[in-house]
C-alpha cells in the first residue's frame, strides 16, 4: 500500500474519533524515520486510547501492518508506527509540553481537509 493511503488512514481513524488540531507534517527530506508525522490530541486518556485503538484497527483492517506502538497503556503520548507514517495521539497537556510541531518546524504542512472532507 503507497505511503499516501496509509496516511488517509490514519487522518481519517483519528478524526473519527473526534481527535483535535490533526496536523500531518511532511517529513521527506527531514527524517529518514518516517515520510510523514500525523498529530493530534484528546482531551482525556479514555479519549487518547480511544483515538489510538482507531488508528490500529482501520490499519489493521487495510492490511498495513503496526510496525511498533508505544505509550497506549499510559494513553499520555501514543506513537503508532505505520512504517512511512507515524502517528502521534498525546493528550492535550503533553502536546504541548513537548510540542513536536515547533521541534520539527521546518517540515511543511500538509493539507488534511482533503483527507478528511473528501
Amino acid at each position: 500500500m503507497n505511503t499516501n493511503k496509509i496516511l488517509d488512514i490514519a487522518v481519517k481513524a483519528v478524526d473519527d474519533k473526534k481527535a483535535e488540531n490533526i496536523i500531518a507534517l511532511d517529513m521527506k527530506g527531514i527524517s529518514l524515520i518516517a515520510d510523514y508525522f500525523v498529530i493530534c490530541h484528546g482531551n482525556s486518556e479514555s479519549q487518547v486510547e480511544a483515538i489510538a485503538k482507531e488508528v490500529i484497527d482501520q490499519a489493521q483492517e487495510a492490511g498495513v501492518e503496526l510496525k511498533r506502538l508505544e505509550g497506549f497503556d499510559e494513553s499520555r503520548w501514543v506513537l503508532i508506527d505505520l512504517h512511512d507514517v507515524i502517528v502521534h495521539v498525546f493528550h492535550k497537556e503533553d502536546r504541548q509540553y513537548y510540542n513536536l510541531e515547533k521541534l520539527w518546524g521546518d517540515a511543511r504542512h500538509v493539507n488534511i481537509d482533503q483527507l478528511v472532507n473528501p
